[in-house]
């Protein structure tokens, strides 16, 4: 057989016809996934116990990074951040007090000041699991730019009682969906605003 002949030449167009068709899918198919996977929406897979019961180390979770350009994150949300001290790791936490709040923790309740409550309100913790309390007492007051965040598992968190207020620029979202284990499915799982 001639590599020159006519059919050899079909065959060769028709082997670089197929690779262009695939490379332009990838192209595209990349081109809708990452701004999806950077701007909209991430997977995230929980470490650790600090946030028992509410989720436990493994589930795995859809991230929504797009409502908090438009809203305001709200006292109760769980959200995904950045560690402050090493960017590269992601926590999962609750957020307790807003900016411009005073936390005011005494034996593992919390009281939140702020301008509506001067005298402050105690806050309704109903997913924290008593065998999961703490019994620190701290106080802090957060700037217009700093949330303060706990785990649900009080008593094994690492949390803004150790590590400061979170600045919001270390936020990355809320879990808009839990997806596995199966038996956990659920839609903005462990939302819990007051």
């Amino acid at each position: 057989m001639n590599p020159s002949s006519p059919e050899n030449a079909g065959q060769t167009s028709r082997f670089w016809h197929v690779v262009r068709e695939w490379v332009q899918t990838i192209v595209i198919a990349l081109a809708i996934a990452l701004p999806i996977r950077y701007f909209i929406a991430e997977p995230f897979i929980v470490q650790g116990a600090s946030m028992d019961p509410t989720f436990a180390s493994g589930q795995f979770l859809i991230v929504d990074r797009l409502s908090y350009r438009f809203e305001e994150p709200q006292r109760g949300d769980v959200v995904i951040f950045e560690y402050p001290n090493d960017p590269s790791l992601f926590y999962i936490k609750r957020i307790i007090g807003l900016p411009g709040e005073t936390i005011k923790i005494n034996d593992g309740i919390v009281t939140i000041v702020n301008k509506e409550n001067p005298k402050g309100f105690q806050l309704k913790d109903q997913y924290v699991d008593p065998d999961h309390a703490s019994h620190d007492s701290e106080e802090a007051t957060l700037s217009t730019t700093q949330y303060f965040v706990m785990g649900d598992n009080r008593s094994q968190s690492s949390d803004s009682r150790k590590w400061g207020a979170l600045e919001k620029n270390f936020i990355v979202g809320r879990p808009i969906f839990r997806l596995l284990p199966v038996n956990t499915i659920s839609v903005f799982p462990g939302e819990q605003r007051q």
